[in-house]
């Protein structure tokens, strides 16, 4: 649970931004006295679902949990197009002031025009996050790619979030796509899962119908970490996964032969020092004549280590390609690579957007994805 001063700072600050909105949006529209309040009792009450939908799984008895975690992070999605746009509003009648072309009119439109937007948005980007992730094909470049390994796929999968809004069926029209693409291998990169074994094994028993000639594997995320990495190791094992943390296992074809490796989280150390991230480890051992080096790593951070290791392929995802505007302009602040097939140095890095979504379910420009990933000779 986190601190007591942190949740009255993050209330307060909740509280600070619906007044800001309130104070920008509610006297521009002229509303009336009833539509008013009404006004004033929408801010309200996002102010007190944002923070009940975040902690509804600590309310897991309660009957309506479920629909209080729906209630919040939908609110939490509406909340945060409003706020942009509320800033974007306040830049663009700034601009106009400036050049003198500001009118009680264009105050008056606007401040109908953001929330409109702002539920336009919120709704577009349901459907999308709650939809089946799209099948994105990948081909990837591999100098002296022997032939028996010409069109090997990796299915990869990222960031499903199995928890309070994604569940059991969500999850199994996953697997059953990503079976009917017949893969060499099945990757998933991390942050599977936002709950505990007790709550969600019922909700991942899907994942025991994976199907691929060489395995499924499995590399922890940080938010297995914030829902108990060691059991979660333990339940996705007895469900067939094979979970690799700092190692490899080969792959042949035809005398030819990959190896497949996963590294633990880049911050696994913080929670467990003994599941540092080691991307040397997972490759120390490989056989000689192995071709083609494959790391699984969640964050893509981890890509300089693996350059250095020697692979020739890095699966990530974490980002999410960053959900839906504006947190994709943020997250090249913490990682190398956002989205898509990117080269450093002599490794070739591909980035899912993910295949469901954290928080709201809302993915607005960053689609989600099942990727199929097929090595080609350079």
């Amino acid at each position: 649970m986190p601190p007591r001063r942190t949740v009255f700072t993050v209330l307060a600050l909740l509280i600070l931004l619906h007044m800001y909105i309130g104070v920008r949006l509610i006297p521009a529209m002229g509303l009336h006295a009833s539509a008013l309040m009404a006004g004033i009792a929408l801010l309200a009450l996002s102010t007190l679902l944002l923070p009940l939908g975040l902690m509804s799984s600590r309310f897991k008895r309660w009957r309506g949990a479920d629909q209080l975690a729906w209630a919040g992070l939908l609110a939490m999605g509406f909340f945060s197009s409003l706020l942009v746009l509320t800033v974007l509003r306040d830049a663009g009648l700034i601009a106009l002031a400036l050049v003198g072309a500001a009118s009680a009119k264009v105050d008056h439109v606007s401040a109908y025009g953001v929330p409109l937007m702002a539920l336009a948005v919120t709704l577009v980007g349901l459907v999308n996050a709650r939809r089946v992730a799209r099948v994105v094909q990948v081909e990837v470049p591999i100098a002296g790619l022997p032939a028996a390994l010409q069109g090997y796929c990796i299915v990869q999968i990222s960031d499903v979030h199995v928890g309070p809004t994604i569940r059991r069926g969500y999850l199994d029209a996953i697997v059953s796509k990503v079976n009917a693409l017949k893969p060499d291998a099945i990757a998933i990169t991390g942050d599977l899962v936002d709950g505990s074994v007790q709550h969600l094994s019922v909700h991942t028993a899907p994942l025991a119908r994976l199907d691929a000639r060489d395995g499924t594997f499995f590399v922890t995320g940080n938010h297995e970490y914030y829902s108990g990495a060691h059991a979660w190791i333990a339940e996705l094992r007895r469900l067939g996964l094979t979970v690799l943390m700092n190692e490899h296992v080969v792959c042949e074809r035809d005398g030819e032969a990959l190896i497949i490796a996963g590294v633990t989280d880049f911050t696994a150390h913080l929670f467990d020092p003994a599941h540092r991230s080691d991307a040397r480890a997972a490759a120390a051992g490989a056989p000689g004549h192995v071709s083609v080096k494959i790391l699984l790593a969640h964050q893509p951070r981890s890509a300089p280590a693996a350059a250095e290791a020697g692979f020739d392929l890095q699966l990530s995802g974490h980002t999410h390609g960053g959900q839906f505007f504006p947190w994709n302009l943020f997250v090249p602040l913490q990682q190398p690579f956002t989205a898509g097939l990117n080269r450093l140095s002599q490794l070739w890095v591909y980035t899912s957007r993910g295949t469901g979504y954290w928080g709201p379910p809302k993915r607005f420009g960053a689609p989600s994805e099942i990727t199929c990933v097929r090595l080609m000779a350079a």
